[in-house]
């Protein structure tokens, strides 16, 4: 309870977060795109961007891309291999969900029919946004999504 409480309603928190990923999407701009692979390291220090973007306002997907990036990491590559890397949560949650579901004595309720349209519109949606994200990073135009990163972040600072 007490790691949750720290999570949810600070907005100061969660505003000045939201700055640190404006400033990492920006820190992007200010260097000239490698064409690397990602070595072994650079996986690494992205997956520990992936587990610092837990704190609310840290995107996942801007820190991890912003680390490779700033690793000189190749930019498709980066966006690939950003996205590859929510897999591992994403099956993780959806394993413990099922878990618990199935370990609870009463009925869920919900039909087979609406389950597999719900898979199949989120999967869709998903793909969706992951291709126009890609393009976006292959084309170097994150910084529109630091500026409103900036925006929310500022407005949630002086709104808490």
């Amino acid at each position: 309870d007490e790691v949750e409480s720290f999570f949810s309603g600070n907005l100061v928190l969660v505003g000045s977060a939201l700055m640190v990923t404006a400033l990492l999407l920006i820190s992007t701009q200010l260097v000239k795109p490698g064409k690397k692979k990602i070595p072994f390291l650079d996986a690494l220090l992205m997956g520990i961007a992936q587990a610092i973007a837990t704190i609310p306002g840290i995107s996942r997907s801007g820190a991890t891309i912003s680390t490779g990036l700033l690793l000189k990491n190749g930019r498709s590559d980066v966006a690939q291999f950003s996205f590859l890397m929510v897999l591992v949560p994403i099956i993780g949650a959806a394993l413990l969900d099922i878990l618990s579901m199935s370990s609870s004595s009463s009925e869920v309720g919900i039909s087979a029919g609406s389950l597999i349209i719900g898979f199949l519109a989120a999967y869709l949606s998903g793909y969706l946004a992951c291709t126009w994200m890609i393009n976006l990073v292959k084309k170097g135009k994150f910084y529109w999504f630091a500026i409103y990163c900036a925006i929310v972040g500022l407005i949630s600072i002086i709104f808490a």
